[in-house]
């Protein structure tokens, strides 16, 4: 019996990381859908590009990486996505993520609404909804998915792009959320929640009726939370390279372990095995090595 190939979908901003020895393709949802193709998905990017070289460039990568990009609008008016990306000496990054670009501008769409309605898992983030465009596809695509579909919040902050009601907004159309050590405080705060990281977990499974929630610690590995109990990986020593992509490769393991009804400490291990193998590479899309 051949082995169920799941359609997911990677959705919101595609871009280019300009690092300081050059520039990487990149952008949480396209880094997502790049690593759960190379786990046996059928991924897809939904996005927006420029009328630029950049633009071009993005589409031709992704094509030869196997992603499907039909979903990717070509915007005339807006330029391509950019990110300016600073190492700090350990190798972990900041942003400066310039606005007003294309993937800002994410129409709505019957041909979108379909992908919804034959989606097993989204993964989507705050930062694409900065503007009140993107903000209402993200929105309607997910309001479309089937009910026992993943809508998997990786919730990515990002500089001033996010905000309380976002936040709200985003967990109550989720059912799995993702997001690190750094993030689960402002979080926390935000939502006006108090208490531990392991309270604050489960206050979130039960204020949201949320199936799962990870959360990552960078090289001290993961703490993945559901309504029926508990997995703690210590993480993997490794070489960094840098950590561009690193979560949401994470994530992307997750999600095809989530699918493929794997043990919860199984999922926790390939999802660190995966982050610790980017780490190594420079970029967030390095050669897949399964």
């Amino acid at each position: 019996m051949d082995k169920k190939k799941f359609s997911v979908v990677g959705l919101g901003e595609v871009l280019w990381d300009l690092l300081p020895d050059g520039k990487l393709l990149g952008g949480a949802p396209a880094n997502f859908a790049y690593h759960a193709k190379g786990l046996g998905a059928e991924a897809f990017v939904v996005s927006a590009v420029g009328p630029d070289d950049l633009g071009g460039e993005i589409l031709s990568q992704l094509d030869r990486s196997g992603l499907e990009t039909r979903y990717i609008h070509q915007d005339a008016e807006h330029p391509t996505g950019r990110v300016t990306v600073t190492l700090d000496a350990a190798g972990t990054p900041s942003y400066v993520i310039h606005t007003d670009v294309a993937w800002d501008f994410i129409p709505q769409s019957p041909a979108l609404l379909d992908l919804a309605e034959r989606t097993d898992a989204t993964c989507f983030g705050t930062l694409c909804q900065r503007s009140p465009i993107s903000q209402h596809t993200v929105r309607s695509f997910l309001e479309n998915t089937p009910q026992d579909s993943l809508r998997v919040f990786d919730i990515n902050l990002r500089q001033q792009f996010y905000s309380a009601s976002i936040i709200h907004n985003m967990l109550t159309l989720s059912n799995v959320l993702k997001l690190n050590d750094e993030e689960l405080p402002v979080v926390a705060k935000l939502l006006e929640m108090d208490g531990a990281e392991t309270s604050l977990m489960e206050e979130l499974v039960r204020r949201y009726d949320l199936r799962l929630v990870a959360l990552t610690r960078g090289a001290k590995g993961s703490l993945l939370c559901t309504r029926e109990g508990w997995s703690d990986h210590p993480g993997m020593s490794v070489t960094v390279a840098d950590t561009v992509g690193a979560g949401d490769a994470f994530t992307a393991a997750l999600v095809m372990g989530l699918l493929e009804n794997h043990p919860l400490g199984e999922i926790n291990a390939q999802a660190n095995r995966l982050a610790a193998y980017v780490c190594t590479q420079k970029g967030a899309m390095p050669p897949y090595s399964g």
